[in-house]
């Protein structure tokens, strides 16, 4: 039996449907133009802007990005390896915390959550960062200097405790009645029923973890160690040389592929972390409003 509905309720649903597919249309538009713009030749560019549908086409941005493909292949093991690595160990560390943090019978709860919320409106500074990274920690050079300092945030240690709270405390008090300690019921019953928080805090930190260059700049001086953003952000910075150096010994007609680079550069870059989403949107929403509304 099918249920009628009203003529307001259709045309409400309509466009609400219509203004949806507006807006997903404008956020759609600036990636493709990106991936247009990759496939563009320099001189199309330079003469006419971007368009979503190229004259010709070119793969003269990707030839200048992968010139040195054993570069970029590095650069993607290491970014792959430390979003990886970093993901998890952070997603543990941060589920312990907030679990911790949650629990009624931990006498000194609040006064760990306002050091750790305490740190969210100071900080130390870069200089003496710096100095304990490379002089006391000695991370000069390592890949544990681009793993440690993304490991544990405030905010997420917050949403986590903030989302752990929100489990009834029965499934808790059953399983210490059955004999469990508080390890057990940690990693038995609190993770599985926090797979919404998880999947959101993961997908932070793991866009953290990827679009990380900063530390890779002041740490890393090994090439085969940088990230992939940081070694695209050589790779840029070298053709903008380029075009600079260039521009007054050539022809008029020969153009370096900077701006092009600059989007190559981008869809290598977001390429693959955009097939993380679709694992992770059906609890993103989920993960980051349960922890607000207490029951």
């Amino acid at each position: 039996m099918k249920i009628k509905m009203e003529k307001s309720t259709i045309v409400f649903n309509a466009i609400g449907y219509v203004i949806i597919t507006m807006l997903a249309v404008l956020c759609l538009l600036p990636f493709l133009l990106i991936v247009s713009g990759s496939f563009t030749p320099e001189m199309e560019i330079v003469a006419q802007g971007f368009k979503l549908l190229p004259k010709q086409f070119s793969l003269d941005a990707y030839s200048a990005a992968f010139s040195n493909p054993k570069q970029i292949f590095d650069g993607y093991k290491v970014t792959v390896l430390i979003t990886l690595i970093g993901t998890a160990f952070g997603l543990f560390l941060t589920s312990m915390a907030g679990f911790v943090l949650s629990r009624k019978e931990f006498k000194y709860k609040d006064k760990l959550a306002f050091f750790i919320y305490f740190t969210t409106l100071f900080s130390g500074g870069l200089i003496p960062w710096y100095i304990l990274m490379v002089k006391y920690l000695d991370l000069k050079d390592s890949y544990l200097a681009l793993l440690l300092p993304g490991l544990l945030s405030a905010w997420n240690i917050i949403l986590m405790k903030n989302f752990m709270k929100s489990i009834p405390e029965s499934i808790t008090e059953s399983a210490k009645i059955d004999g469990a300690g508080e390890f057990t019921i940690y990693l038995k019953l609190i993770l599985p029923l926090s797979t919404p928080g998880l999947a959101t805090i993961g997908l932070f930190m793991a866009l953290g973890y990827w679009n990380e260059w900063f530390l890779a700049n002041l740490f890393i001086t090994t090439e085969t160690k940088f990230p992939l953003q940081f070694l695209l952000y050589k790779i840029l910075a070298s053709a903008a040389v380029l075009k600079t150096n260039v521009a007054g010994n050539l022809s008029p007609d020969f153009q370096p592929p900077a701006e092009t680079l600059k989007m190559a550069a981008a869809v290598i870059a977001t390429g693959p972390i955009i097939f993380l989403y679709p694992f992770v949107q059906r609890f993103f929403v989920k993960g980051l409003t349960i922890g607000a509304v207490k029951g």
